[in-house]
């Protein structure tokens, strides 16, 4: 496991925190950004200011998006779509990672994907999300499998938190 440093990121997200301006950016296009030191399988930034291309899926106002961390390292399989935006290095969307961003994350411009692979890109998300197309990385052939029959009403869980006596059928 890699040692992460929390301590350093908590600085740089200060500084980061702290401008005021918002850069202008639009859909489709591709900035570095300090995506941070982060948790678990979450993806990391890389660098003294933990840094990653990121692609903005969708402008939700000026100051927040929708973005997917950007990799040069090939990988394959339903949470990855690889493209080209600089040529000859192909690069590849972690769609699994895509998640909320600040702009006042966002540095400098790299690039922009065309609009086929985007439209590409996001029929491949949606599978992802709302789809079957889900193979997990590690075990090419398990899907997680989940049956839920009951459902516990909000307002019938008792003080003792004995859930087994208030289920209702779905």
């Amino acid at each position: 496991m890699k040692n992460k440093d929390f301590d350093h990121w908590n600085e740089v997200k200060k500084r980061t925190e702290a401008q005021e301006k918002y850069p202008l950016f639009k859909e489709r296009e591709i900035f570095n950004a300090r995506i941070g030191e982060n948790v678990g399988f979450e993806q990391c930034g890389k660098g003294d200011d933990f840094i990653r291309p990121v692609l903005i899926l969708k402008k939700l106002t000026k100051e927040m998006f929708f973005g997917i961390p950007l990799s040069t390292a090939p990988k394959e399989g339903s949470f990855f779509f690889k493209f080209q935006f600089v040529e000859l290095i192909e690069s590849t969307a972690l769609l699994a990672q895509m998640k909320l961003f600040s702009s006042k994350r966002l540095l400098n411009k790299m690039g922009m994907i065309d609009k086929e692979n985007f439209q590409m890109l996001k029929e491949k998300l949606s599978k992802l999300i709302f789809g079957t197309d889900f193979t997990s990385p590690n075990k090419p052939m398990s899907r997680p499998e989940g049956n839920c029959t009951f459902i516990i009403p909000q307002n019938d869980i008792s003080q003792t938190g004995d859930f087994s006596q208030k289920e209702t059928k779905l």
